[in-house]
């Protein structure tokens, strides 16, 4: 079960509906497992509702409706705290890394959007929709960039980030895109903001060659891994599978090189770009 907290609804559009569901439920005498049961998820999802880590979807809204008998006050709700500047498939995730105090994970093939400069989110989103509009394009960098707004608080979420050799070495745009996204990174890593770890290719066969790692941990919730493709994306929160996925991550971290290698890593290639700029 979710330890209790009061949350701050001006800080956050779920921390509204998480403090009324933790009141309505509490004020009926039911407890988060018996709420929750109907709908098949776990006491402790009802717990991440109330803690405003998780999104509450429409139909567990007019559950709650119905059961504690809120007038419709959660689906009325629902519906306006559901819109959101990111795509459908990873709008969820987006609100749980913002409430999160720890964020680890590990890219296979590029930098981190978190990490990521105006110039590489550009091409990389121009390589995701080669036929969308530049305004488009634009919109989607800008709200890319205004995540990394969570790295401006200097301790809170703590972020590790394990990035694969592949994606130093693959070239986004150009050398100078890429010389400039390094520094971007190493200067992160310098100020002590983040942990930076490279998986180098002489590491060989390792635990997540399938793709890619997130785990998310809350102060008051239980931990959440996000696993994602093209155009999907999912929180999971089954023990079992979050554990597996924090196995993984410790693995990738004692394969990786220290973050004292990583960053002299980081520096070395984004040097080897510019001079390849300067002297094709």
């Amino acid at each position: 079960m979710t330890r209790r907290k009061d949350l701050d609804p001006s800080s956050n559009p779920r921390a509204l509906l998480g403090c009324e569901l933790r009141h309505a439920r509490e004020r009926k005498g039911i407890s988060q497992e018996a709420l929750g049961a109907p709908l098949f998820v776990s006491g402790s999802f009802i717990g991440q509702l109330e803690a405003g880590t998780r999104r509450m979807h429409l139909e567990y809204a007019q559950h709650f409706d119905e059961v504690l008998d809120t007038g419709g006050f959660f689906a009325r709700n629902c519906r306006a705290v559901a819109k959101s500047k990111y795509p459908d498939h990873f709008a969820e995730a987006a609100e749980a890394e913002a409430a999160a105090t720890a964020i680890k994970q590990y890219a296979a093939l590029l930098i981190p959007g978190l990490l990521q400069t105006r110039a590489y989110a550009t091409e990389i989103f121009r390589a995701y929709h080669p036929t969308a509009t530049d305004d488009t394009i634009s919109t989607q960098v800008e709200v890319r960039l205004e995540r990394a707004h969570l790295l401006d608080n200097p301790t809170t979420p703590l972020l590790w980030t394990i990035v694969d050799e592949a994606a130093l070495r693959r070239v986004v745009g150009s050398g100078t895109v890429m010389a400039e996204a390094l520094r971007h990174v190493g200067g992160l890593a310098r100020q002590h903001r983040v942990i930076v770890q490279v998986l180098p290719f002489g590491a060989g066969a390792h635990a997540s060659m399938a793709g890619t790692l997130k785990l998310m941990e809350f102060a008051d919730a239980p931990p959440l891994c996000f696993v994602e493709g093209p155009d999907m994306g999912r929180l999971l929160d089954d023990p079992v599978t979050v554990a597996r996925h924090t196995l993984m991550l410790n693995l990738l971290q004692a394969t990786a090189l220290s973050p004292k290698k990583s960053l002299a890593l980081l520096e070395s290639v984004a040097q080897d770009y510019e001079h390849g700029e300067q002297h094709p």
